[in-house]
């Protein structure tokens, strides 16, 4: 990260802003590309840190990508509200373009300048393809949002958006997201027994840190003497499901990366001797789709993912129980396949464990 060693970013006591995001995200700059998303290059090969999260929640989306080609479309509108850089935006365009869409409109938005940059400087090949009107923008999603009603096809809200606003602002932000979305929604946000996280950077590189879910609050101290404080909310299924219910019928809502986020061999500690290990790898996939429905157990995932869809879709979709079960994500030919209802207290750990935001 582009960090200055002794930059203080905490916010005042009880104040909550998305400024104080953007500073943090800001801060990360370009570094928080390859931390999130991998080589930003290689779009479709989900061999990072959060390959299987990844790979299996791109399954989802390629499968409504190909649900509305077949169903004769030739246009798609998409939206990404908190794009970051953007990766997931043109990664969901390059495929339409490939799927045959021959107008593709495509905005991606976050409260974070630098990304946003980033977003812009990587996506300008794919803005170049025929029939492709893809912009990224500067913007918060506290802030109305400037499409009209029941305009966007697919609108997508992934990785940690939703969690970085106040809890009080939630019900008005699912709202203007049903607004302007005709077909689905797609988020995921962290759950209230994930793993620790410090969400720009790896976890080996805090010094030290604290996530404190009674205030919805997280402080880091990186290795580098660089301290950040930004607001942060872990979500129950529960929660998440109610919060959306009013505005969508519910597809889909399980834990994404229950098992492989702990026990997933890890060339940062684990001995080589077992990176290639591949029972543990057809184990830990089995027990992904063993529980990742679980009431029980899908708030322990790494992420809740939520699929919601249009009111006009409703009837004509062959709609799932709230909490069942997606089938197996295919693997990609260019890449090796690889509860508590009380909130806890406050975490302290030094320890390398956890993923991304």
């Amino acid at each position: 990260m582009d960090r200055q060693r002794g930059v203080h970013l905490y916010r005042p006591p009880h104040s909550i802003s998305s400024r104080y995001v953007a500073a943090v995200y800001n801060q990360a700059g370009e570094d928080y590309v390859a931390y999130a998303d991998g080589n930003p290059e290689r779009l479709f090969c989900f061999d990072g840190l959060h390959g299987y999260a990844d790979r299996h929640l791109w399954s989802l989306i390629e499968r409504k990508l190909v649900d509305l080609r077949a169903a004769g479309g030739n246009s798609v509108t998409l939206l990404d509200a908190g794009c970051g850089p953007g990766t997931w935006l043109r990664r969901v365009v390059t495929h339409a373009h490939r799927l045959g869409f021959s107008k593709i409109k495509a905005r991606g938005f976050d409260v974070a300048v630098a990304q946003v940059q980033a977003a812009r400087r990587l996506g300008r090949a794919v803005c170049g393809l025929p029939g492709v009107n893809l912009t990224f923008e500067v913007g918060d999603l506290l802030d109305p949002l400037p499409e009209p009603n029941a305009s966007v096809d697919i609108t997508l809200c992934l990785y940690s958006v939703l969690s970085h606003l106040p809890v009080s602002d939630l019900p008005r932000v699912a709202s203007e997201l049903a607004r302007v979305t005709s077909g689905h929604f797609i988020t995921t946000v962290r759950p209230i027994g994930s793993t620790p996280t410090v969400f720009v950077d790896s976890i080996e590189r805090a010094r030290h840190f604290k996530l404190d879910h009674r205030s919805d609050r997280c402080e880091v101290e990186f290795c580098n003497g660089c301290r950040v404080a930004v607001s942060f909310h872990l979500f129950t299924a529960r929660e998440l499901k109610d919060l959306f219910h009013p505005h969508f019928g519910i597809e889909y809502l399980h834990g994404l990366d229950i098992f492989h986020n702990r026990f997933m061999p890890d060339r940062r500690w684990n001995p080589p001797a077992v990176l290639h290990d591949e029972r543990l790898m057809i184990r830990l996939a089995q027990l992904e789709e063993t529980y990742a429905t679980d009431p029980n157990f899908m708030e322990r995932a790494t992420h809740l993912l939520l699929v919601g869809c249009h009111e006009s879709l409703r009837h004509g979709t062959n709609m799932r129980r709230s909490f069942a079960s997606i089938p197996p994500h295919p693997s990609h030919p260019s890449c090796s396949p690889r509860r508590r209802r009380s909130r806890p207290p406050a975490i302290r750990s030094r320890a390398p464990i956890g993923g991304g935001g």
